[in-house]
């Protein structure tokens, strides 16, 4: 397969030319099932110890005028770039701030730094599989960013708008930040795959969130605004259990809420080509130590 297959034969070619000209790519088998329920059984024990402090047990949204009023004015968010940090639902808190659902139906997603901190993540992180894979793709100095599990959860696993990843995770020149979407649970039309507009990674982005000033408010605004995307051009990308979705930074995409019965967990990390590239440091997470060389090297990105 192209996660295995170190040669360059015309099937590696064929993946190559496919993630280039549409913004993503869909490969399976990039987890065996023992590997996708080793990591789900490692996140079950994280979230049975979750102790959130009432001031921080703010919810996670992609929608514009959510993200200033929610986790973009949060210290809580804009610092977690080093820090395992959970990040809710809606509408799991009572007015008290006390959880209205079991807890561990109540989270949206826990990030940003488990492959810096858990050995699980680290490991399927930085696996030869996935060093492989950025070589194919041409990276010559690639850098884990960030890494979140997403848990899509039955019945009220929220949507997340379309959006453009570089909005968030913005570089000069743009282009050099991946996703790597890794399916822990089948992800189906049903409970909430990804959806893409193929070929938008050509078009550049139309915002990027970045941080105000020191000692201003709110802590994060917009530049731009989200364009207004035709549901027409949007294909769904469904990935079997340990399959694993790539994503150019600036491909749009989305996904639609959860309302069935089965959860859809995730497992993702953005990697950079640091080579000849700048970090813009108004992002809305700076990039602070320690960020990972993909081969599990410490190092330091400079600005």
């Amino acid at each position: 397969t192209f996660c295995e297959n170190p040669s360059n034969s015309p099937k590696m070619y064929f993946y190559r030319t496919l993630y280039q000209e549409d913004g993503y790519l869909v490969l399976d088998g990039l987890l065996s099932p023992a590997e996708c329920d080793e990591l789900r059984l490692r996140m079950g024990e994280i979230v049975d110890r979750m102790d959130v402090p009432e001031h921080c047990r703010i919810q996670f949204s992609t929608n514009h005028d959510e993200q200033l009023k929610t986790q973009g004015n949060a210290d809580y968010f804009i610092t977690s770039g080093d820090k395992i940090r959970f990040f809710f639902e809606k509408g799991v808190f009572d007015d008290k701030g006390d959880f209205t659902v079991p807890k561990e139906c109540s989270l949206n997603k826990i990030g940003h730094a488990l492959h810096a901190y858990e050995p699980l993540y680290k490991t399927a992180t930085h696996s030869p599989k996935i060093q492989g894979i950025a070589k194919k793709l041409g990276l010559k100095s690639p850098v884990i960013l960030q890494s979140m599990y997403i848990f899509k959860q039955p019945g009220i696993g929220g949507e997340v708008t379309p959006h453009q990843d570089a909005t968030f995770l913005h570089t000069e020149p743009l282009g050099r930040v991946m996703g790597v979407w890794i399916a822990l649970e089948d992800a189906t039309l049903d409970n909430g795959c990804l959806w893409f507009i193929p070929g938008s990674h050509n078009n550049g982005i139309t915002r990027r969130m970045v941080r105000t000033p020191e000692g201003t408010y709110p802590l994060t605004d917009f530049v731009g605004r989200e364009a207004t995307y035709d549901d027409k051009l949007f294909i769904p990308a469904p990935v079997k259990k340990g399959g694993v979705v790539l994503i150019e930074g600036e491909v749009v995409h989305k996904s639609e809420q959860n309302a069935s019965e089965k959860s859809r967990h995730v497992y993702t990390f953005h990697i950079m080509e640091s080579q000849e590239t700048k970090w813009n440091p108004e992002n809305c997470m700076m990039l602070p130590p320690p960020c990972f060389t993909l081969g599990m090297v410490p190092g330091f990105f400079q600005t």
